[in-house]
């Protein structure tokens, strides 16, 4: 198996180095594509009951451009306590202590880890420090949760992560892909666990980010989103057969799609000039998925099917004989396919009523000493393929293997 560590890909790609600049203003979280995907639905029958009491008490890190660490309305689930929160930016530490109604705040991840009195951390930082931030608070022993991905860039810090995650079996690690809780593959996850599909034969994910020409870019920070490739963001979509199947990809054959204009193919800082990358992998079960992640012009789209032995799903469930019959049997014998109730005061929020969902998962998988809906070995299953992904398409669709990885 080849394995390529980000040095030597950097040090042998055309990079192109790029000079710092500010952030620019934050935009409204209901004008951020993704935020403004609230529609969902639930068992409507079901009613939230309380596992425990306990309230779990918890610092949030991170109020940034998207004003995502309030986004997952921890600081209003009846089994937390929000003890502070942070920001490297006073102006935005200050806000979000405003609209948490927190009154204790730290300036940084490095000073509110120093603190006994909270368990667990949920980290909004920037994408490369995804990573190292879990690390950081799984060593000062809090369970942690981060947003996606769940490292960007350097393949080493994936393999530090699995590494803390092992020495520290007894805290809680979660990934925040929003995906897992969109209404489908949220069905879908339940009928592949009770074998309705068969094995999936087939399956797509699409994470398409249109960026309007001329409009400002979104801001982040130290610029890292200048600083990367399509494929290094790539769990909104591999989501979808990985959330489904809680399964690895084995290997990938990528493509990448520069600007047509050829004065515009200018390399970032890791040398990089696509701005749309398509993967073919190769699944343990033996079948395909095709995952995109796409900049160009269209609908927000954050999307996936699959397509199994006796059935498939895309928005809809679609059987044979025999896949009508599981499918009618796993119904009969209880199977719920619909979402669960949230706590009073829980928002399902954004990206496909997604958001309370992750912050309550994170919870309840603390309170139950429970693996989250993502936990690191799915985290990474959904990571890390689309490295070796960008790799392939660095070397004109290049077959590459991609690491397994166990507890």
């Amino acid at each position: 198996m080849t394995r390529i560590s980000r040095r030597s890909f950097l040090a042998s790609s055309a990079a192109v180095a790029t000079g710092g600049s500010l952030l620019r203003p934050a935009r409204a979280a209901d004008a951020i594509p993704g935020f403004d995907q609230t529609t969902t639905d639930y068992d409507r029958t079901s009613v939230w009951r309380p596992f425990s009491d306990r309230k779990v008490r918890v610092g949030i890190v991170g109020h940034g451009v998207c004003r995502f660490g309030l986004a997952f309305d921890l600081q209003h689930h009846p089994n937390v306590e929000l003890v502070a929160v942070s920001d490297l930016f006073p102006d935005r530490r200050a806000d979000m202590a405003q609209k948490a109604n927190c009154k204790k705040t730290y300036p940084s991840l490095e000073e509110m880890v120093k603190d006994d009195t909270i368990e667990a951390i949920y980290c909004a930082t920037d994408a490369p420090a995804h990573a190292k931030h879990a690390i950081l608070c799984m060593e000062h022993g809090k369970h942690v949760a981060t947003a996606v991905p769940a490292f960007r860039g350097d393949l080493e810090d994936a393999e530090k992560l699995l590494e803390c995650c092992k020495k520290n079996k007894g805290l809680v690690y979660a990934m925040f892909e929003t995906s897992v809780f969109h209404d489908d593959l949220y069905t879908m996850e339940k009928l592949f666990a009770a074998d309705v599909f068969g094995r999936i034969v087939y399956s797509e994910g699409e994470y398409c980010h249109p960026h309007s020409l001329g409009a400002p870019s979104l801001g982040s920070y130290k610029d890292w989103r200048k600083k990367g490739c399509p494929m290094w963001y790539p769990t909104h979509a591999t989501a979808y057969y990985v959330g489904v199947t809680h399964q690895p990809f084995v290997d990938v054959s990528c493509q990448g799609t520069p600007y047509f204009d050829e004065s515009k193919r200018v390399p970032n800082a890791i040398g990089n000039t696509f701005t749309s990358e398509v993967g073919l992998f190769r699944t343990a079960e033996g079948g395909l998925s095709r995952m995109i992640i796409c900049h160009s012009q269209g609908e927000y789209l954050e999307a996936g099917r699959v397509r199994g032995e006796y059935a498939g799903f895309n928005r809809t469930f679609v059987g044979d004989q025999t896949g009508r019959k599981r499918y009618d049997e796993a119904v009969k014998n209880g199977l719920q396919i619909k979402k669960y109730a949230l706590p009073p005061g829980v928002r399902p929020g954004g990206h496909g009523g997604s958001h309370g969902y992750l912050g309550d998962d994170f919870i309840d998988a603390i309170l139950r000493s429970r693996k989250p809906a993502v936990d690191v070995i799915d985290a990474l299953n959904m990571t890390v393929p689309g490295y070796y992904a960008h790799l392939s398409a660095m070397t004109h669709g290049e077959t590459m293997k991609v690491p397994q990885y166990s507890l």
